[in-house]
């Protein structure tokens, strides 16, 4: 496991995740507050009523059950991860009546093609040993209809990017170029594909036709 996985694994972390390390951290790296993200993501999803989501990488649900806030009815979010400590962090400051959590692995995903209307993960692709795979299997899971979202990293074609993905590789956090993911989600046929970036992060979204 390299360092960036194992920072992400440490109880320690978790415990000031939410409150501290993620927003000093990204919006040093985009310019925005989670505040804003957050409204974004619900704006971006189209979520309403009795949407099902599911929240990959979700860390101790910080996004999560903003995401189950904004639903009724028969709705629900699901956060998926692969650390104990974070899902435990998740269940003690962010359960909620519309939001469950369940340890996995989001190269392989545990449920039926076409499950949720709305799938995402926000900052943790580049910590994933295959970011890929995870995408696809985002896709996979994901209904006509339904749409996804991601934020990640972002190289830029100079200097400065390249010095950053050879920084990434050393702990083990990549830094992806602004092609992959919209070629991927291109590939897989997903339609209204949107890409925008803010400094070091790119956030993309799409949807899976009827």
């Amino acid at each position: 496991m390299n360092l960036a996985r194992r920072t992400m694994n440490a109880p320690a972390l978790a415990a000031i995740y939410e409150k501290a390390w993620r927003p000093a951290l990204f919006y040093l790296a985009s310019g925005r507050t989670t505040a804003a993200d957050r409204r974004d993501a619900v704006t971006t999803l189209r979520l309403d009523g009795s949407k099902k989501v599911l929240d990959i990488a979700c860390g101790p649900g910080n996004f999560t059950r903003y995401l189950s806030n904004a639903l009724d009815g028969d709705g629900f979010a699901i956060g998926l991860d692969y650390s104990a400590p974070m899902l435990a962090r998740a269940v003690t400051d962010n359960g909620g009546p519309r939001v469950g959590y369940l340890r996995g692995d989001a190269r392989t995903l545990p449920f039926a093609d076409g499950t949720f209307d709305a799938v995402c993960c926000f900052g943790a692709l580049y910590l994933i040993p295959d970011p890929i795979a995870a995408t696809r299997e985002m896709i996979r899971v994901l209904t006509p209809g339904g749409r996804i979202a991601i934020t990640t990293s972002y190289r830029a074609d100079n200097p400065s990017g390249r010095a950053s993905r050879v920084v990434g590789g050393w702990s083990g956090l990549r830094v992806f170029d602004d092609e992959t993911f919209p070629k991927l989600f291109a590939e897989a046929g997903l339609i209204d594909i949107d890409q925008q970036v803010h400094r070091l992060l790119q956030y993309i979204s799409a949807t899976r036709p009827l």
